[in-house]
């Protein structure tokens, strides 16, 4: 996610493209001038001018990754407007990729709208896939299930998870995304995990009650990343290792 430029020219009047109803509320696809913004229930969430942030938010979670670990998984937490998504696609050292995104009007807009400039090939790469669910039921869902059947239990962890649901641990933009970021909702990052495994965590703005919340939940190795944009504070990625 990138925080606009405030500067304006006439012909970037915003263009509302479609607006949606959802469980979770209002998500609203604008064209502005070139470029494409999602706004959710009236919070600026992303858009397509830059993606530097969305992308190192994948590149600093597998270079943190420990040497000699082939085709390893990675989940993305949240589709947004493809950048992280067509970053990861674009390295061949992946493995399985999975995408899990809880707006359905996201997944159309990637698989039928506008965001298929972004998106396309990597939808098409075969070791992706895209989840419609909420992030933190799916990580609690699947790490109970991987618990109960051992056989099942490689598929529902990962090597990497990228989580990049909202504007950070301290902004959400809606009330139940801040259980993603609580006690409870590392843990379940933690269990997801493969021995080692990296938790890489998009923000709009550098937290350090998040990186001590990263240590308190029992990862390793916890760094800030940061990327300067146009106006205010950095993006950040915050980066925690499981435990080996």
């Amino acid at each position: 996610m990138t925080v606009p430029d405030i500067r304006r020219t006439a012909d970037e009047t915003p263009v509302t493209i479609e607006r949606r109803e959802g469980p979770h509320g209002e998500v609203v696809l604008r064209r502005r001038g070139t470029h494409y913004e999602i706004i959710a229930n009236g919070c600026f969430l992303m858009d397509t001018a830059d993606g530097r942030s969305e992308r190192l938010l994948v590149d600093a979670a597998l270079a943190a990754l420990p040497p000699g670990r082939p085709s390893p998984s990675v989940l993305i937490g949240g589709l947004g407007v493809g950048f992280s998504l067509a970053r990861a696609a674009a390295e061949p050292r992946w493995g399985r990729i999975t995408v899990v995104e809880r707006e359905e009007a996201v997944i159309d807009w990637h698989r039928t709208g506008p965001l298929s400039a972004i998106s396309a090939p990597a939808l098409a790469d075969p070791r992706t896939r895209i989840v419609h669910d909420d992030l933190l039921a799916h990580l609690r869902d699947a790490a109970a299930d991987g618990a109960e059947d051992a056989a099942r239990a490689a598929d529902t962890r990962y090597d990497v998870l990228c989580l990049d649901i909202d504007n950070g641990p301290d902004w959400t933009v809606t009330e139940d995304n801040g259980g993603l970021y609580s006690p409870a909702g590392l843990a379940a990052c933690r269990a997801r995990l493969t021995p080692g495994g990296v938790l890489a965590v998009w923000s709009a703005q550098p937290s350090a009650a998040f990186e001590q919340a990263l240590r308190n939940a029992g990862f390793a190795g916890v760094t800030t990343r940061e990327i300067t944009v146009a106006r205010g504070v950095p993006d950040v990625v915050h980066l925690g290792i499981g435990a080996a």
